[in-house]
């Protein structure tokens, strides 16, 4: 099975979970790491440059590597968060090639397929991951969501945003890599 089989948007979304028995679960443990509860000064995201299916085990090891750089250079100084819910299930048509796979398999017959994993479709300049940290880390949350960036099927690019520092102050300014 190849990643490319999935990844372009053909059809409606299937993502009837009481018809389909027994599909795996999304391979994301955390959503959302790091402090969750302080207030940093710029945001950095990740986000799709085309309109694609991201599977599940896509998504997790996108995580983990973005995650791992954090936390060696800027442990708990940070917020991360992965945006895609994979909630659509694809499903396979199991083929057999070799000497007497005639015998085993029935072809197109009863073709619906058994699920193989779940995706999430992201949309043009729809954020996958973004990360909130202060300004002497931006670099380091550049260079992180990078290598998260190189687990994905796409092509992404990495927007940076200051958050503002009062309720009265509005200051955004934006940088784009």
């Amino acid at each position: 099975m190849h990643a490319r089989n999935f990844r372009h948007v053909k059809n409606r979304a299937y993502t009837r979970k009481e018809y389909a028995r027994g599909f795996p679960p999304p391979k994301i443990v955390k959503f959302t790491m790091g402090d969750t509860k302080a207030t940093f000064d710029c945001e950095i995201q990740l986000l799709s440059t085309k309109r694609v299916q991201v599977r599940h085990s896509a998504l997790e090891a996108a995580r983990v590597a973005t995650n791992r750089i954090l936390m060696d250079k800027i442990p708990n100084e940070y917020l991360l968060v992965v945006h895609p819910y994979p909630h659509i299930i694809l499903r396979e048509n199991k083929m057999i090639f070799g000497a007497h796979a005639d015998r085993l398999q029935q072809g197109m017959r009863r073709s619906f397929g058994t699920p193989v994993g779940t995706a999430a479709k992201v949309e043009v300049n729809q954020p996958i991951i973004t990360v909130k940290v202060n300004a002497a880390a931006i670099e380091t949350a550049k260079i992180a969501l990078k290598r998260g960036s190189a687990k994905l099927p796409i092509h992404c690019k990495i927007i940076t945003t200051k958050t503002p520092v009062a309720a009265g102050d509005s200051v955004e300014g934006s940088t784009e890599e």
